[in-house]
C-alpha cells in the first residue's frame, strides 16, 4: 500500500478502533454484538431494550463525526452501528398491512351531544378552586396567581413586564447563565403589557391568558425574532409572520416574553446546544444537569418562574421529556389537534405542538385556547371540538387505567418506586388498574426512529450540503445515520405504524388510558466538554424516548405530571396517554395525579415575578 494512502486511512481506522473499543467495553465481548433474527410473532410483546453506544464528546466526537460522513463511515462504520442498535430490524420483517404515512385519525361519532359543563364553566371552576400546594410550602406561580394580582390591583401587567425584563437581564448574567430565553425585546414586551393593563383597567380582557407571560420555542415563528430553530445559520432576518400558535396567544392577550432555547433542529433529547447563539440551558433544579430536549428552554423558563406557560414541539418526547426533567407539566395533544403552521417542518408525521405549564389546570386553559382546526395546517381539520368534560369530577370512578407492567418497569429503581405508588394513588380514587399488553414495542421504537430521522434528513438535505460546518457535531452525526435508511425501510416503518395504531384501537376499547413512567431516569449531568463541543450519547437518547415514542408514532395524546423527586432532588414525572382526541381524560387524571405529590420542592434557580 502506498505510504500516502496509508496516511489517509489512519484517521479512519483509528476512529473505527476507538468506537469498537468503546462498544466492546460496554458489551464485554464481541459475541454480544451479534443480533439474532427471529420470525415475527403477530402482535407479540417485544421487551424494551437498551442499546450499546459510548458517550462521545470533545476530540472523540469530532473524529467520529468526520469518519461517519466519509465513504468508510457510510459503507462500514454506520451500517455496523445500525446492526448493533437494531435499526435494521425493519429489513427482517414481513408486514402485509398498508402503510400509514400520517397518523391522522377520524373523530368518533357519538350519539350523546350533551356536555355536563361547558369548557368556560370548567375553566372558571379551575380558576376559582383553592390550591392545596400552598399549604405545603413552595408552589409555582401559575395563571391563577397572575389573574388574582391583576384583578385585585396588586400588580398590573406592565409592572409584571418590568419585573420580567429585569429578571431576563439578570438570569443570563448569573453563573452559570440560565439560557432559557435566547431572544427577547424589552419594547415588544412592554407594548403587549401596556395594552393588557389598559384592558384590565377598562374591564374588557380578552381571555384567561390576558397579561399572562408566555414564551415559545425557537422552532416556531414569532415576530420580530429570528426563526433560528437552534442553529446559527437559519433566520438571518427578523421574522415577519407569526406561527398560528403565536398569533392565537396574541389574540388571547398573552405577553410573549421571547423565544426559548432548544436542541439544535430538535435532533436530541438533552438540550445540549453549544453554539454561540444558544449555549446550554440549565436545569433550574440542578444547574449542573440538563433540562432535557428538544424544548429545553421552554421547560427551563417555566420551572425557573420566568413565565407560567411555554410552548414547545414534540416529535419524540420534546415537550414531555424536558417537562419531566424540570418537574413541570407537559401536554402533547393528538396529532393535528394544535396547529403546527409556522413551525419548522422537520418531521411532518410525528410532531405535535403542546404547552409546558406549572400545573395541569394551566395546561387545560392553554389547550382550550389553542386546540382547534387551522385552515393553514392540513392535519386535524376534521377534529372534534376540544372539551374539558368531567375534568373536575370528584374522583376517578368508572375509569380503567391500562398498565403493561413489563414495559412500565423498564426504568431506574428510584423512578419505578415513585411511579408505582402514584398508580396506587389513582387506584385509591376509584380507578380500575387493568393489566394490558403493548405489542411490538421494539418494532415501534425502530420504526419511529426511521420515520423521524428520514423526514428530518429529507427536509434538511439542502442545509446538510450547504451549512454542514455550521451545524453542531451531534446534529451531523444524527443526519449521517439518517442517510442509512432506505425507501424500503421508510415504507416498512409506516406499515408498522398501521399495526401499532391497530393494537392501540383494541387496547382503548377496554381501557381509558395507558400509564407509564415519563422518562426511565432523571436528568443527566452536564460535563465541561459539553459546553465546548456538545456531546452525542445515542444510548441516552434512545432510553429517554422509551415511553414517548408510541405517542409520536401513532399520534395519540399524552401528558406528563410531576409526582416526586429522586434522592438527589431531581424531578420524576408519570405519563398518561389516551386514545385520539381524548385529551379531556388526560387532564382529568392529571389533575388527580397532582394530589399525589406531598410537597413541591423549590428549584435552585427560581424567580418570583409576582413578589
Amino acid at each position: 500500500m502506498a505510504p500516502s494512502l496509508l496516511l489517509l486511512l489512519l484517521p479512519l481506522l483509528a476512529a473505527a478502533a476507538v468506537y469498537l473499543c468503546c462498544v466492546r467495553r460496554h458489551t464485554g465481548s464481541a459475541g454480544a454484538l451479534l443480533l439474532r433474527r427471529e420470525p415475527r410473532r403477530a402482535g407479540a410483546p417485544s421487551p424494551p431494550r437498551d442499546i450499546w453506544a459510548p458517550r462521545l464528546c470533545g476530540a472523540g466526537l469530532r473524529l467520529f463525526v468526520h469518519v461517519a460522513n466519509t465513504a468508510f463511515g457510510q459503507i462500514c462504520l454506520l451500517p455496523f452501528l445500525m446492526r448493533l442498535n437494531n435499526f435494521s430490524l425493519m429489513r427482517s420483517l414481513d408486514i402485509h398491512e398498508d402503510p400509514t404515512f400520517i397518523p391522522e385519525v377520524a373523530a368518533e361519532v357519538t350519539g350523546d351531544k350533551s356536555e355536563a359543563k361547558s369548557t368556560s364553566d370548567v375553566i372558571k371552576q379551575l380558576i376559582d378552586a383553592r390550591s392545596d400546594s400552598a399549604r405545603n410550602g413552595f408552589s409555582f406561580k401559575g395563571i391563577k396567581d397572575y389573574l388574582e394580582c391583576y384583578r385585585s390591583g396588586k400588580l398590573t401587567p406592565s409592572q409584571v413586564a418590568k419585573n420580567i425584563t429585569a429578571v431576563l437581564e439578570d438570569c443570563d448574567k448569573s453563573t452559570p447563565p440560565l439560557r432559557a430565553i435566547v431572544q427577547w425585546d424589552r419594547e415588544q414586551i412592554m407594548l403587549m403589557a401596556e395594552a393588557s393593563t389598559t384592558r384590565y383597567r377598562n374591564k374588557c380582557t380578552l381571555s384567561y391568558l390576558d397579561g399572562i407571560p408566555v414564551c415559545l420555542k425557537e422552532e416556531l415563528k414569532v415576530v420580530p425574532y429570528h426563526h433560528r430553530a437552534g442553529t446559527v445559520y437559519l433566520g438571518t432576518e427578523p421574522e415577519t409572520e407569526d406561527a398560528t400558535v403565536a398569533k392565537k396567544l396574541r389574540e388571547a392577550g398573552a405577553i410573549i416574553i421571547g423565544v426559548s432555547n432548544m436542541h439544535e433542529l430538535g435532533t436530541g433529547t438533552t438540550g445540549c446546544n453549544p453554539n454561540r447563539y444558544h449555549k446550554i440551558p440549565r436545569n433550574p433544579y440542578k444547574p449542573n444537569h440538563f433540562t432535557g430536549g428538544s424544548s429545553s428552554g421552554s421547560a427551563a423558563a417555566v420551572a425557573a418562574g420566568l413565565c407560567p406557560v411555554a410552548i414547545g414541539t414534540d416529535g419524540g418526547g420534546s415537550v414531555r421529556i424536558p417537562a419531566s426533567f424540570c418537574g413541570v407539566v407537559g401536554l402533547k395533544g393528538t396529532f393535528g389537534r394544535i396547529s403546527c403552521h409556522g413551525s419548522l417542518p422537520l418531521s411532518y408525521s410525528t410532531v405535535s405542538v403542546g404547552p409546558i405549564c406549572t400545573s395541569v389546570a394551566d395546561a387545560a386553559i392553554v389547550y382550550s385556547i389553542l386546540a382547534e382546526p387551522d385552515p393553514l395546517y392540513p392535519y386535524g381539520l376534521k377534529q372534534p371540538k376540544a372539551t374539558l368534560s368531567d375534568m373536575c369530577a370528584p374522583d376517578l370512578k368508572g375509569l380503567n387505567l391500562g398498565v403493561d407492567w413489563t414495559f412500565f418497569k423498564a426504568c431506574d429503581a428510584e423512578v419505578l418506586s415513585i411511579c408505582e405508588k402514584a398508580v396506587e394513588h389513582l387506584q385509591s380514587l376509584g380507578a380500575n388498574v387493568v393489566e394490558v399488553s403493548l405489542p411490538e414495542m421494539e418494532e415501534a421504537r425502530v420504526a419511529h426512529v426511521i420515520c423521524i430521522l428520514s423526514e428530518m434528513r429529507d427536509f434538511l438535505q439542502p442545509d446538510f450540503n450547504k451549512h454542514f460546518q455550521e451545524m453542531n457535531l451531534d446534529t451531523r452525526a444524527n443526519l449521517a445515520l439518517a442517510c442509512q435508511f432506505t425507501a424500503l425501510d421508510y415504507i416498512t416503518a409506516n406499515r408498522q405504524r398501521t399495526r401499532s395504531m391497530g393494537f392501540l384501537r383494541e387496547i382503548f376499547s377496554t381501557v381509558n388510558c395507558i400509564l407509564t413512567p415519563a422518562v426511565p431516569c432523571t436528568a443527566p449531568r452536564i460535563y465541561e466538554s459539553d459546553l465546548l463541543t456538545g456531546s452525542s450519547d445515542m444510548s441516552f437518547t434512545v432510553r429517554s424516548m422509551r415511553f414517548m415514542q408510541l405517542g409520536n408514532f401513532t399520534g395519540i395524546p399524552g401528558i406528563v405530571v410531576p409526582i416526586g423527586y429522586s434522592t438527589a432532588g431531581l424531578p420524576i414525572n408519570l405519563q398518561v396517554m389516551a386514545k385520539w382526541w381524548d385529551e379531556a381524560v388526560l387532564l382529568r387524571i392529571g389533575l388527580k395525579l397532582e394530589q399525589f405529590r406531598s410537597q413541591t420542592k423549590k428549584p435552585s434557580i427560581y424567580y418570583d415575578i409576582l413578589a
